[in-house]
Order: C-alpha cells, then sequence, then structure tokens
C-alpha cells in the first residue's frame, strides 16, 4: 500500500503469501458446541491461512473465560502466546476472530509483530482471488471501509502536518484527516462504478427475461465442491481447488439437463461463518443472482464433520440476502464428497437421502449421482410446466424443431401433411415460442 495515498489501498495478499504464520481461535469457555468444534474452526482458519501460502508454523486454540477490551486474551495468555510467537519466529499471527482497532494495535505491541484478525484475513484472500473488475472493485471496497477504522493503528505519521489549497482541507489539515478524506473519497468513486455494475447487470437480467431460461444457482460453503460439481455439468475448466475461496467472481453458463430442458448454471462465491459484514453488503449484487434463481442448488461437503454447522451458516447467509431460512421449497441439497466416505457411510448418506426427496448424494469429482441430481433438478424446473396442444403446418419445420429442443413432447402425430403436438413447456418457454413463432395454442390440458 502507498503511505502517501491510502485511497489505493488493496488487500497485499502478496506481501503477506511467504510469511511464517501463528493461527489463534480463541473459544470461549461457556461455547456449549465445545472442543471438536474449536477444533475444526481452528482446522478452518488453517486453511485459510494457506489460501494466500502462510506457512503456519504453530496453531491452537486458546480458551477465553471473557473477552479482554484491550487485548481479546487474559494478561497471562497474552504473555504466554508471546513466547510460542517469539520461539516460532513468525513475522506474522492470524486471531480468528474480528479484533478491534485497539486490540489489535496491543497485540502487536505484546507479541512484537503484526497481526491481522479474521475479517483482515478474508479480504487478503479475496483480493487475492478477484480476476474481474467488479469483484476488484468489491474488495477494494470493503477493504477500504475495513482500514478507514484502523488508520489510528496504520499511521504512525499523525503528527505532520500538511498545508493546503483550501479545497484539500486548509492549512493545518493532519494526516490522519488527509488519509481518511482520500479514503472516503475513493469509497464513493467505488460505490459510483458499482452502482454502473449493477445497472447493468440488471439490464442483463432483464435481456435473460426476455429470453429467459430458469436459472440454478450454486451455493455452498466455501471448498464445498461447488466449481467442481460446476465444471462436471458444464464441462467447463473453472479454477477448482481444495483451497477456500477458489471461487470468486461469478460464473454463469448455458446447460441442457438430461430430459433436454435448457437452463442457466451460475456459480457463485462460497460462504463462509462470521463472513465480514462489509463483503456481505459488497458482494449483495453479485448474490443477487441467487435471490432471483428459479432454483437454489445447495452443495455440502459432506464428508466434513463441520456439515451441519456450515449448512446453517449458509442458510444464515441467504437469510441476509432476503431468502427466510425456512424457505426451502426452490432449494435441493447436493451432499456432495461421498467419495470421501467409507462404504459403509455412503450406504447411509444414501438412505438418509432417500427420505427426502429434496436430498441428493453425489461425488462431482467421480461424476457418481451427477445425473440423479440433475434429474431432480429438471424435476423441480418443470413442474410449472403446462401441457399444450398445438397444430402445425408443413412449412413450421423450424418451430417443430425448436418444440423438440426446448420442451417435452408428449405425443405427437403427422396428419395429412400437419403435425399435431401435446407439448410440456414452462410458461417462460411457451412466452419465448409464442414470441418468435406467434401463438399456436388449440387447448391447454392442465
Amino acid at each position: 500500500m502507498n503511505r502517501e495515498d491510502p485511497s489505493s489501498a488493496a488487500p497485499a495478499a502478496k506481501e503477506a503469501s511467504t510469511g511464517r504464520a501463528v493461527v489463534l481461535h480463541p473459544a470461549l469457555a461457556e461455547d456449549r458446541r465445545g472442543r471438536p468444534a474449536s477444533e475444526g474452526r481452528l482446522a478452518e482458519a488453517v486453511g485459510l491461512a494457506a489460501a494466500i501460502d502462510l506457512e503456519v508454523v504453530h496453531a491452537e486454540v486458546v480458551t477465553l473465560q471473557r473477552p479482554r477490551p484491550a487485548t481479546l486474551f487474559g494478561q497471562g495468555a497474552v504473555e504466554r502466546l508471546a513466547g510460542s510467537v517469539s520461539a516460532a519466529r513468525a513475522d506474522l499471527v492470524l486471531v480468528d476472530r474480528a479484533l478491534s482497532p485497539v486490540q489489535q494495535r496491543n497485540l502487536e505491541k505484546a507479541w512484537k509483530t503484526k497481526v491481522i484478525d479474521r475479517t483482515g484475513l478474508i479480504l487478503e484472500i479475496f483480493g487475492a482471488r478477484a480476476r474481474t473488475k467488479e469483484g476488484s472493485l468489491q474488495v477494494e471496497l470493503a477493504a477500504l471501509n475495513y482500514q478507514r477504522s484502523r488508520l489510528v493503528r496504520s499511521w504512525t505519521h499523525l503528527e505532520r502536518q500538511r498545508g493546503g489549497f483550501g479545497f484539500l482541507g486548509g492549512p493545518g489539515e493532519s494526516q490522519l484527516e488527509i488519509d481518511r478524506r482520500l479514503i472516503s473519497e475513493r469509497i464513493t468513486r467505488i460505490k459510483a462504478d458499482l452502482e454502473k455494475v449493477k445497472r447493468r447487470r440488471g439490464l442483463h437480467r432483464r435481456a435473460r427475461q426476455r429470453v429467459p431460461y430458469p436459472v440454478v444457482a450454486l451455493v455452498g460453503y466455501t471448498n464445498a465442491g461447488k466449481s467442481t460439481l460446476f465444471n462436471r455439468i458444464t464441462g467447463d475448466t473453472q479454477l477448482a481447488h481444495d483451497m477456500l475461496f477458489a471461487t470468486l467472481d461469478p460464473t454463469m453458463r448455458l446447460v441442457r439437463l438430461p430430459g433436454g430442458l435448457e437452463a442457466i448454471l451460475s456459480d457463485t462465491v462460497g460462504f463462509i461463518s462470521d463472513l465480514p459484514t462489509d463483503l456481505v453488503a459488497a458482494f449483495r449484487a453479485t448474490l443477487e443472482e441467487v435471490v432471483e434463481a428459479d432454483l437454489i442448488l445447495h452443495v455440502r461437503d459432506v464428508a466434513n464433520p463441520d456439515s451441519e454447522t456450515q449448512r446453517r451458516d449458509v442458510m444464515a447467509i441467504l437469510a441476509d440476502l432476503g431468502l427466510e431460512a425456512g424457505a426451502e421449497e426452490p432449494m435441493l441439497e447436493a451432499l456432495n464428497k461421498i467419495d470421501s466416505l467409507t462404504p459403509e457411510q455412503q450406504q447411509a448418506l444414501r438412505e438418509r437421502a432417500a427420505r427426502k426427496p429434496e436430498v441428493l448424494a453425489c461425488s462431482a469429482l467421480t461424476g457418481e449421482g451427477v445425473t440423479e441430481l440433475l434429474q431432480a433438478v429438471e424435476g423441480r424446473l418443470v413442474r410449472d410446466h403446462r401441457r399444450i396442444e398445438m397444430t402445425l403446418g408443413p412449412e413450421e419445420g423450424a418451430a417443430i424443431a425448436w418444440l423438440h429442443e426446448h420442451g417435452r413432447v408428449l405425443e405427437r402425430r403427422d396428419v395429412e401433411g400437419r403435425t399435431h403436438m401435446s407439448i410440456s413447456l414452462s410458461p417462460a418457454a411457451l412466452a419465448r415460442f409464442e414470441q418468435r413463432y406467434g401463438e399456436h395454442r388449440e387447448a391447454a390440458a392442465e
């Protein structure tokens, strides 16, 4: 980050990518989930560190009786951890919790090394993963909001005074005031740019509605295998690595389902517990694709011991986006990574899934169960299809071919050169057909 211009601030992933890191997960003693859950959260924090190539040299769960306003940890724990940080020769300490600017500053003084919290690390990762202009803007906006609250920590030259020309704040404006103002101005510019992106995305959405395809949005906890499943279904080559937040920018592809129905499949950013509020807000425009989807496909890593906890975290974020936590009607669950289970576990999972039509077991890696999953997706999408009776003339071969391609032909009779058809079509497909070829309906049987 340029010290003279904080408006250029962005997550400095590369600066942190070669450091030796200590990872600490603070766990409240009263937490009813107990030690296994804390160990799972610690493992996740280690995975977050690995996502930007930090070398984790020490990791532990630190039990808190109560959070301390000045240092989060108690004085004894701070002193003990100072020894651990020094012995590990760590360049960085990751505290897997949101820290106040005061706590962050005091811990850096006590441990004599850089300290970042969970929010800061997630911002670093997002900064490293963003590929599109929109994604980069969203990350920078969240990073600037985060940094603005920490200027007192980040800038040590506050006693220096600068003159001014009136429009820059006037003579005697402190460096802190300049830094804060520059950041605020950059935030204003980014918000304006993102508003343009939002309007453009709205135009694209309306264009899809004019030539509508049903939209299926893949959602899930980060590293649940969404991108691998997306690639399996679409034959695409999106980044799909065993790392947290491998996908950040949304990707959409038109796919043909087993029964012939076409749909748009959307891969979205992975969710995570305690996702920073600024990031949820910054990515709201992107995640509007989820809210607008005809069907949500919730991909879960069923081999993860915290799978149920991760499910609750995903549902909480969906609720924050405007989807009620209990409104699971437009949702299917893909219990992914069954290839990582024992045969006995796989059998038990299949028996459990068989009792719930909205739950299906699969492996995006091997392809097992994916066809059945897509059939279930198509079944959900065609539930509102109507049976339409049509008669078309010999000159309407293009219309007949279109119906075969986009609908389900339930019956076809060719009599005296005319074609009588019974077709199952979605309201959206019927609207597209009539827009292109005119109205041919004779009767609606359903």
